[in-house]
């Protein structure tokens, strides 16, 4: 105990000299007064790893004094526990430290019950865990001082999590992966995004955490030798240049090594051959500056086509500024190259938190203001969201995703997420726009209204007179129309509003066209599908269908867990195999290395409940869990649980399509099908009398996601009636 009270204070001094570093003697002394008070107030209680509480709060506040924000801010920091733990109301907080700091105190703690109060692993996915989620975020656009408190008490509970319980630690790096991991990087935080990141992506998935750390150290020594010898031959140009710039490498950080290996992964590339690893910053005094450097660089080696960023002249959304730049080093080998002002690194660094003692200072910062828009526009639409799971959903597709810029036609730039269309783009503009768009030109050019905006396109909505209003196809995703929440949230509205009986009409035809598909009736899976959703009536489902509350894609999932196939007569010991699977795709629980199977009778693909039977000589052979030869099966001990392992492979499935003959139909068919990546193995005809054809496909699938997403394309085929999951054998070679 001793030795822990003697590294407290040790925490308590460092940050007494770095606040003194920037802060005046009465704004100390509010932070020595809110310590004292923390300390006292957490003196019996003792965190999970036997430390006293008071660690915590002290980390927290260090972490905010290292990115130089105000007293208030660090006071709140000390204090942020201390209504929630200690029982201390904030009004006592409020006469103590001042109504600012009870306010960041109070809108801190709020968010506090997200985590505290939660049992059930996906955390934001419940009602009081999304509106305590909204609050925080009308809290933080008050004062966006709240979140960086939390940011700070989140950072410091990942460095401890190893106390915690193994569902906890599960629970709690998931959340901040999804939430606060981005806000951060939203914040321009971005030494605090990273260490969230690494800390989160350690516990969610450790074997590929370790597997990277140690592939980055075992060649750290060589890396670094040779970036210092480009740092001197860089350093030496640039002072015959009469440049003055500080050259510096950059290490990548795990996770963000692990994305990088993903994104070279699915081009063919190896770890070896991720060049940026480590790279090289060079901080200049000024913007002219930068470009002198970017000359001398390009002078010195050859730049690499397609892999230069001018984030000056075109700053990213956060308001980031900098020069990326890959050249052809010496010992011909890339490397990446960053170039920045002093002040462009502090903002990259520190983001929000280096504008705020401008802000502090009542000036306007113009930079500041943008930082934020995306805030005050968020909290503009919260105003439209009734539902908290739909604000929650917002804020996941269109803030805390990558985003494209793209230019309206009087060049205004707006930001969406990765993926968007210019539905989405309708919408951001204005409702009525989006309510009534019929088509869109991209850079003068008729396209596809699903067609994924990229970045720098100039867009134009294509406006109908005589539109009657959205269509109920863009609220389908398996059809790619819209990827925002706040789109989607516009459209379900609009068909709100609609007549209920127009809405149970339409959602009773949809439901019912979908159940076929699916080879499954309304009476199979009625009761099922009422409790899923919450409702006592099906025409109350029915409503929900047609004013878009429930999806075609939530009804199709629910669905796959129970539907059960047709009698096949053959028993599982004489079942014949499609595909031989490796024991990392499938897992038999509870034994050793087995070779499994996929039964044809059911073809089970990713996404089904899955069993095994274990063969007399072909290893285990995999069912759906519902196939009727395992329900009928009389040897009961030969089944034994399997589970889906690695899904990256491919299986095959049946489908059936109906369609009216025509000239070019498998063309389209096929093509439709190479466009999802999808591999058709097998395909066989069957013509009626009626100038009708069935065509039975045999396609390898990744699982029911993918296969539920190629069966609604395909119906939009011209032509096709009907594409359903068959029922029966899949063989290699042909589908029947």
């Amino acid at each position: 105990m001793v030795l822990t009270q003697v590294n407290e204070m040790k925490e308590y001094q460092r940050l007494l000299e770095r606040v003194r570093s920037y802060l005046p003697d009465d704004r100390v002394s509010l932070v020595e007064q809110a310590y004292q008070f923390a300390a006292e107030s957490h003196r019996d209680q003792l965190r999970k790893s036997g430390d006293p509480y008071i660690v915590h709060p002290l980390d927290a506040a260090n972490t905010v004094a290292d990115l130089q924000l105000d007293a208030v801010a660090i006071a709140a920091a000390l204090l942020h526990d201390v209504q929630e733990d200690c029982g201390v109301p904030n009004q006592e907080i409020q006469r103590r430290f001042g109504v600012d700091v009870a306010k960041l105190v109070d809108g801190a703690t709020k968010l506090e019950h997200i985590t505290k109060h939660s049992s059930e692993p996906a955390a934001f996915d419940s009602t009081m865990q999304a509106e305590n989620l909204r609050k925080m975020f009308i809290a933080m656009a008050e004062d966006v001082r709240v979140v960086i408190v939390k940011l700070a008490d989140r950072l410091h509970n990942m460095r401890t999590l190893e106390y915690v319980e193994p569902a906890d630690q599960i629970r709690t790096a998931q959340e901040t992966m999804e939430i606060f991991a981005p806000l951060a990087s939203r914040l321009g935080i971005w030494q605090i995004k990273w260490e969230l990141e690494d800390l989160s992506f350690q516990y969610l998935e450790p074997e590929t955490y370790d597997e990277i750390a140690q592939l980055i150290a075992s060649r750290r020594t060589t890396r670094e030798r040779y970036v210092a010898r480009v740092e001197k031959i860089l350093q030496e140009e640039l002072g015959q240049q009469h440049i003055e710039a500080t050259v510096q490498g950059r290490a990548k950080h795990i996770y963000s090594v692990h994305q990088k290996m993903r994104k070279y992964a699915a081009q063919g590339k190896t770890f070896n051959e991720i060049y940026d690893l480590l790279a090289l910053r060079v901080l200049v005094d000024s913007v002219a500056d930068c470009y002198a450097v970017l000359g001398t660089v390009h002078g010195l080696w050859r730049p690499i086509p397609g892999e230069f960023d001018d984030y000056i002249a075109s700053p990213r959304e956060d308001v980031y500024q900098s020069l990326h730049t890959t050249v052809m080093c010496i010992e011909a080998r890339p490397l990446e190259i960053q170039i920045r002002t002093h002040e462009m690194h502090q903002l990259a660094e520190f983001g929000v938190a280096a504008h705020w003692r401008y802000k502090e200072g009542g000036k306007q910062d113009v930079r500041f203001e943008e930082r934020l828009s995306w805030l005050r526009q968020l909290l503009e639409w919260q105003r439209d969201i009734s539902h908290a799971e739909d604000f929650v959903e917002t804020l996941k597709t269109d803030i805390f995703q990558d985003q494209v810029f793209v230019y309206t036609p009087k060049g205004e730039i707006k930001d969406l997420p990765a993926g968007a269309t210019a539905i989405d783009l309708a919408y951001r503009i204005h409702t009525d726009l989006g309510h009534h768009c019929v088509g869109a030109k991209v850079n003068g050019r008729l396209v596809a209204l699903n067609q994924p905006l990229e970045n720098g396109d100039v867009i134009e909505v294509v406006v109908g007179r005589n539109s009657r209003g959205p269509s109920r196809d863009w609220l389908n995703r398996n059809l790619g129309y819209v990827k925002t929440g706040h789109a989607r949230q516009k459209i379900r509205q609009w068909f709100r509003k609609q007549e209920r009986a127009e809405n149970i009409e339409k959602g009773r035809e949809m439901l019912e066209k979908e159940l076929r598909r699916l080879n499954v009736t309304v009476a199979d899976c009625r009761d099922e599908l009422l409790r899923a959703f919450h409702f006592e009536a099906i025409e109350d489902l029915h409503a929900a269908l047609g004013f878009g509350g429930v999806s075609l894609h939530q009804i199709a999932q629910r669905v796959e867990r129970f539907m059960a196939p047709d009698e096949i007569e053959t028993k599982p010991a004489k079942t014949q195999f499609a595909e031989s699977r490796a024991s990392t795709d499938i897992q038999v629980l509870g034994t050793g290395d087995l070779l499994t199977q996929i039964a044809r009778c059911c073809g089970p693909v990713p996404g089904d409940e899955i069993i095994g039977y274990v063969t007399r000589s072909r290893g285990v052979t995999v069912h759906q869990r519902d196939c009727h030869n395992v329900l009928h099966e009389d040897e009961q001990a030969r089944l034994v649980e399997v589970e889906w392992g690695r899904t990256g492979d491919f299986y095959p499935v049946a489908v059936l399509i109906e369609a009216w003959d025509r000239v070019g139909l498998l063309r389209d068919i096929s093509t439709m099908i190479a466009e999802e990546k999808v591999n058709m193995v097998a395909v066989r005809t069957q013509e009626h009398g009626d100038r009708t054809t069935a065509i039975y496909l045999t396609l390898e699938t990744q699982g029911v996601d993918q296969l539920s997403r190629v069966l609604v394309k395909l119906e939009t085929v011209r032509g096709v009636l009907s594409a359903t999951r068959a029922v029966g054998r899949v063989q290699s070679g042909q589908a029947v």
